[in-house]
């Protein structure tokens, strides 16, 4: 995984730093509060909304999961259809990461308020790797029910059609997230299209579809040609659904987060840090440490000291008052937060030996940086 020492890594000549986080707009331009307009009252969308959706007979709402705005506008010469589309740039959630935006995209609120605060979340003395709905013991289905973490129904109640891949149907994130609705599973991106189109014929008025190959092709081989290919294709499918939909009908899509293309710039918290440090949460990015007893402000002090210069270091108390996770946070999510995190600024990501996965990660999320935190917010209509 490249150089575990501490450094500075080296940064692409398209990818600029932000000099503070890009908190999330809560109160209105943002993936939580996507859901409300669709359900509640998509006829009079608010000013940050494109009007395309008012008047619609039926709606779609498909997420592309990885696809931030400034990805997506940096190869606009290559996305014929998704750039022919009304857009407008909105915020994710904190932290940018797929567990915790999709549960806000879903329920309609906050993290601070559906509990969902990370991919790797502190848990009951254990460290529950949400996508999987595992722990260190395996599989945590029964240990951990999805509903005692995230029991805010999907979206308002309605029970409409999820179109999502085949493996992810009874898995525990699902049950977390989408509990409730009717799951309509798909294979290919061929018949992601044909489950969509289905769904309308039978006079669905809401359709919720997902699809993650972006966020793969990012995480496996980076913001390079292979990750170009993919939106080619993915601008190619959207128009493909497009054609297809029915008279009257909108599709609205969005994202969860965006990407920076880390690579081997991965670094280990510095031992003076990690001495004060009892587990940690979280992941690369936005890495929560929970400290020893009575060791959360010598750990903040040598986090800043150590890792200023990469990173935001923050502690929960500023998370909080800083509303990272929206205005309130519930007492379960509560719970789940570390004392200080690593918030990456430079396109770098902080190590934790427990954070293991299949390959290593070659375009990472879930800080606040604009490349992470600014998605689209598109709508074409038929």
């Amino acid at each position: 995984m490249g150089d575990r020492g501490v450094g500075v890594a080296t940064r692409p000549a398209d990818q600029r730093v932000d000099d503070q986080p890009v908190l999330p707009n809560y109160d209105g331009a943002c993936v939580s509060n996507v859901m409300d307009v669709l359900i509640e009252d998509p006829d009079d969308p608010p000013q940050w909304f494109p009007a395309g959706v008012a008047g619609a007979r039926q709606i779609v709402l498909l997420v592309l999961d990885g696809l931030g705005w400034e990805q997506m506008q940096q190869r606009s010469h290559l996305l014929r259809g998704l750039t022919s589309l009304e857009a407008a740039p909105i915020t994710t959630v904190a932290p940018t990461t797929t567990a915790t935006a999709l549960t806000s995209i879903a329920t309609g609120l906050p993290p601070g308020e559906h509990g969902v605060i990370g991919y790797r979340m502190s848990v009951d003395d254990d460290i529950l790797n949400v996508l999987r709905w595992s722990t260190s013991r395996g599989d945590a289905r029964e240990l951990i029910p999805p509903e005692s973490i995230q029991h805010d129904v999907a979206f308002g109640g309605q029970r409409p059609p999820v179109v999502v891949r085949a493996e992810f149907r009874d898995s525990g994130f699902s049950r977390a997230h989408l509990g409730g609705c009717r799951h309509v599973p798909y294979r290919m991106p061929s018949t992601l299209v044909a489950e969509i189109r289905n769904q309308l014929a039978l006079g669905e008025p809401f359709v919720y579809a997902y699809y993650d190959g972006v966020d793969k092709v990012a995480h496996e081989y980076g913001l390079g040609e292979f990750y170009d290919a993919e939106l080619v294709f993915v601008d190619r499918m959207v128009e493909y659904l497009v054609d297809m939909l029915p008279s009257g009908t909108a599709l609205v899509i969005t994202a969860d987060h965006g990407h920076v293309d880390v690579g081997p710039n991965v670094i280990l918290p510095d031992p003076a840090v990690l001495a004060h440090v009892d587990h940690q949460s979280g992941e690369g990015r936005f890495r929560w440490l929970h400290a020893h007893e009575g060791a959360a402000a010598d750990l903040l002090a040598a986090a800043t000291e150590r890792h200023g210069d990469v990173a935001w270091v923050v502690s929960r108390d500023q998370v909080l008052d800083e509303c990272w996770f929206g205005p309130k946070v519930l007492p379960g999510p509560l719970s789940r937060l570390g004392d200080v995190a690593l918030v990456a600024r430079e396109p770098i990501a902080f190590e934790d030996p427990n954070d293991t996965g299949p390959f290593e990660l070659q375009g990472r999320h879930g800080s606040l940086t604009s490349a992470e935190v600014m998605v689209p917010l598109l709508v074409a209509r038929a």
